[in-house]
């Protein structure tokens, strides 16, 4: 290994030539000795791995003021007042001294000490920033806290994300620069830094998060906050991770429209019928007076409507019939669309067969009413078919198959017509 290069800053050239001498002893390489600011400014150039300076190195200047400007490790020559002033200021707390009068062995001591006190903050210096250039390379917002939930640090996603420069945020507490929204309950999220400080787990953003930036536009993020802690597993912090999720919502928004709804009618479809009506079957279990009807319909004359008017027409219609059901309901009540012209109804808490028939009624009146679309007017009806439940015994796929065959066979009635499953399968 080279030896250690050192550079002897002090204002009286005996004892700086005496100091030079006793490192060469101890086998140290000695740079040459500037003695003031100027020339002490110089030392990028000669790069030595300790400064050895006088705490009075000039009388224009003294060594804490050259120490700031170049920047290097520093070992102090002191006598012992100005030491222990100068600990008690704490103006030294990243350099060592070493106080004269001292014996080879003591400066042996100190200049080993103070390298690899050097040596040691370099490291830690190189691995922050190493930590920082991954942190800001990063396609997260990440704010990290100092144990009092207070900012530390803010990489550029996160200064990007809120509004905020790292340096304004600095030392604010973290709800003053990142503002949370519990959309699902209108209510301001507590700093999250203090919880995870003091409950040491890590804690996921809600659902439906929102943040304030500091214009005051609203972002919908996600992710989480969890403890910094270090070596010996004590808590030093907490670091916040954000991302804007508007597109992600936006396209499991759409997933679940896709998968749940029908794409012409936007009414639901039957896969999201069948788990309401899974649902009704389900309550009606639980309370023995609940009653639901379901009306299964299909459109009279939809194929003459489509072969005469077009596809285009043809869909219009499907839409404002659909609009013209979910009319005749109440709140509590579901259509769904399930394949062509087919429709379902689903009608909760209803006392018994009349409330469902009546229903039907008011949907035939409806249907009834002619239709002016793309300049044509269109009139048509429907037939329907009603059933009830029955008791705890019941499955929903069966409850539509009757609703079913009660449509037939009131289709095969002529049209505008609606049969009772109950009274045709008595006959």
């Amino acid at each position: 290994m080279l030896p250690h290069k050192i550079l002897v800053a002090e204002n009286e050239n005996f004892l700086a030539l005496n100091f030079q001498k006793s490192l060469k002893e101890l086998r140290y390489k000695i740079s040459e000795n500037p003695f003031s600011r100027e020339e002490s400014v110089k030392l990028g150039e000669i790069y030595p791995d300790l400064v050895l300076i006088s705490i009075w190195l000039t009388r224009k200047d003294n060594g804490i003021q050259v120490a700031d400007i170049i920047r290097i490790f520093v070992l102090y020559f002191t006598g012992y007042l100005a030491s222990k002033k100068l600990h008690n200021q704490e103006l030294i707390k990243s350099c060592s001294d070493i106080v004269k009068p001292f014996a080879e062995s003591e400066l042996h001591i100190g200049v080993e000490m103070a390298i690899d006190k050097h040596q040691t903050n370099k490291k830690l210096q190189e691995e922050k920033q190493k930590m920082v250039a991954i942190i800001n390379s990063m396609q997260h917002a990440v704010v990290v806290t100092y144990p009092d939930a207070c900012v530390q640090f803010m990489n550029p996603m996160a200064e990007a994300l809120t509004g905020w420069q790292e340096g304004e945020a600095h030392g604010k507490n973290l709800t003053e620069v990142v503002k949370l929204i519990d959309k699902d309950i209108e209510e301001t999220i507590e700093n999250l830094a203090t919880q995870t400080i003091a409950t040491g787990k890590v804690l996921h953003l809600p659902d439906n998060c929102v943040l304030i930036t500091k214009n005051g536009r609203e972002i919908l993020v996600g992710d989480y906050v969890a403890p910094i802690r270090d070596s010996n597993d004590n808590i030093t912090g907490a670091v916040l991770v954000l991302q804007e999720v508007t597109q992600r919502k936006r396209m499991e928004a759409q997933l679940l429209q896709n998968a749940f709804y029908d794409g012409l009618t936007a009414l639901p479809n039957r896969a999201l019928f069948l788990d309401r009506l899974k649902q009704a079957v389900e309550r009606s279990k639980r309370r023995i007076d609940y009653r639901f009807g379901i009306l299964f319909l299909d459109l009279d004359g939809f194929k003459e409507i489509n072969d005469r008017f077009g596809h285009a027409v043809g869909d219009d219609l499907l839409v404002a019939i659909g609009r013209r059901l979910d009319s005749c309901l109440r709140s509590g009540d579901s259509v769904g669309r399930f394949s062509g012209d087919e429709f379902a109804v689903l009608l909760e808490d209803i006392k018994d067969i009349s409330d469902a028939i009546n229903v039907a009624k008011r949907i035939q009146d409806t249907l009834g009413l002619p239709l002016t679309l793309n300049g044509n007017q269109i009139s048509t009806t429907a037939s329907i078919g009603i059933t009830i439940n029955q008791g705890g015994s019941d499955q929903a796929e069966n409850l539509l198959q009757n609703a079913d065959a009660a449509m037939y066979h009131a289709k095969q009635q002529g049209k505008a017509r609606y049969a009772v499953f109950d009274v045709i399968a008595n006959n």
